[in-house]
């Protein structure tokens, strides 16, 4: 059954209307016309069952049949702030970490970070990622949506700390501990997992964190990728999680 999201204000009663974004995909990319049936979600939890009653200028409406809010497994509250890699790296990794169910992201302006936006591109770019992170939910059966947050300074998230119950930091370097030793008693509500740029923090940028009490954590021997790290430790949690 095609699947697809729609914002909470879009639901009107017993009936759904469609945007023309989503409307145009709906229609014109999944082909389907009026009486399919249809799954919609509308990022708070809850499920709609229904049919297309109504396709008209690009536009459509779902009736609803059935709404559903399946209780969610409690699990951390996970902040994967991540230093912009170059290219589209960026995307790859939303998009990911959004199948592993990261509650939220911040593109991290760091020393060595090379990409940088002006404020135009910030807010423009915002909303490209949140788009990936809506289709990633939709794809991959999430209920809820992860919210990108538009770029920060690294020294901006300091002030942000106090609101986690654990901060750590992936580095190379020597007193790092292992993620496994780091997590192995962790009985709090939010963890922040801070992921540096191609090259790493800087030994400044590193120092400033452990004068904020942010753990210095070790992936392990093999030195990761940017678009692999901050996907690594994620998986970690889940498993964690899940045991």
């Amino acid at each position: 059954m095609s699947r697809f999201y729609v914002k909470p204000e879009d639901v009107k009663g017993e009936e759904i209307l469609v945007s023309k974004e989503e409307a145009h995909h709906i229609i014109d990319v999944m082909r389907l016309s009026s009486g399919d049936e249809v799954v919609a979600f509308d990022g708070t939890g809850k499920e709609y069952i229904g049919k297309i009653s109504n396709i008209s200028k690009g536009n459509l409406k779902i009736k609803i049949e059935k709404i559903t809010k399946p209780k969610l497994k409690h699990k951390p509250y996970v902040t994967l702030a991540q230093a912009l890699p170059k290219k589209t790296k960026i995307d790859f990794i939303i998009e990911k970490a959004t199948e592993l169910g990261v509650d939220e992201i911040i593109p991290l302006v760091t020393e060595r970070t090379i990409v940088r936006l002006s404020e135009g591109k910030r807010t423009q770019k915002s909303q490209h990622w949140q788009n990936i992170a809506i289709s990633a939910s939709k794809q991959c059966g999430r209920l809820d949506i992860p919210k990108v947050r538009a770029p920060l300074l690294f020294s901006e998230v300091f002030k942000e700390i106090k609101d986690y119950d654990l901060a750590m930091m992936a580095c190379l370097t020597e007193d790092s501990r292992p993620l496994k030793e780091v997590i192995s008693d962790f009985n709090g509500k939010k963890i922040l997992v801070m992921v540096g740029p191609e090259g790493d923090f800087s030994l400044k940028e590193i120092k400033q964190a452990g004068s904020f009490n942010i753990r210095l954590i070790s992936l392990g021997r093999l030195v990761l990728r940017v678009d692999t790290a901050g996907l690594f430790v994620l998986s970690v949690l889940n498993y964690e999680n899940q045991s």
